[in-house]
């Protein structure tokens, strides 16, 4: 179990289209945002209270708009999640969903989360928050969200080259290699990657690495010229340039801000 606050300031820009999928179930629970969830083909408002779930392995997106942005993150490894969802009552964790609770479940469930996010993961409590925190989410009323046009999801055809750069985003694999995990052609692969996520095979590469580089300046007290080595970017200052571009604000302002 993995949880956190994340912040971001009253000019952080609006986020950039990101179609993508993780190895966790992954609940976000807004206290301050505006903008969409989009997954499994419907797009679902997002306003505070908000609250989506996106399980493991499935592609969905972030489209948040500009302005201050506040939320708690909580993730779950998926053999622990999926067990969870074949017990009766939580079967809505087999698929992607948004609701908005209203009034004082709203309430209750957002400080749970921010107790959770204030916790370790080794506390004793997490886990019994966890339990009552995700029972009460699958008890909320869904939004059904407005259909959108939806691509052809050829996630399992691209999963080798997905899990070769989760093992080691320091050294991503070149197009031509990832191609060949999957056993497709250059050409083919980057045209199947773009349509299946929505952005290009290298710009989805560096964009994880952002992302994941995000998560580290909040979990670890890690430099930001030690994370940028580890995570592969050739020199500490164009880590900071494409971090800046991304998320609109330098590293450490982002772990400041954060915390």
């Amino acid at each position: 179990m993995r949880a956190e606050r994340i912040r971001h300031p009253a000019h952080a820009p609006a986020t950039e289209p990101f179609p993508h999928v993780h190895d966790v179930c992954e609940f976000v629970v807004f206290h301050e945002v505006a903008g969409s969830f989009i997954t499994s083909g419907r797009r679902y408002p997002l306003s505070p209270g908000s609250i989506v779930y996106a399980p493991s392995m499935e592609v969905h997106d972030f489209t948040l708009d500009a302005g201050p942005k506040d939320w708690v993150l909580v993730q779950i490894d998926a053999i622990s999640a999926e067990a969870l969802g074949r017990q009766p009552g939580f079967e809505r964790l087999a698929h992607s969903f948004c609701t908005r609770p209203d009034g004082i479940l709203g309430e209750r469930i957002a400080g749970i989360a921010d107790w959770l996010a204030d916790l370790g993961p080794a506390d004793a409590l997490a886990s019994s928050l966890i339990d009552v925190l995700v029972t009460a989410i699958v008890q909320s009323p869904v939004i059904e969200g407005e259909p959108t046009p939806r691509r052809e999801t050829g996630v399992d055809r691209l999963r080798p080259a997905l899990d070769r750069l989760r093992r080691d985003p320091a050294h991503p694999a070149p197009l031509e290699e990832a191609a060949q995990l999957c056993h497709l052609s250059p050409a083919y692969f980057s045209r199947q990657f773009k349509q299946t996520l929505g952005v290009a095979y290298g710009d989805y590469v560096r964009t994880h690495r952002l992302h994941l580089a995000a998560r580290r300046l909040l979990a670890s007290d890690i430099t930001v010229a030690e994370l940028a080595y580890d995570l592969g970017f050739s020199t500490p200052s164009h880590f900071t340039a494409l971090f800046g571009r991304r998320f609109g604000v330098t590293p450490r302002a982002y772990r400041l801000a954060s915390r």
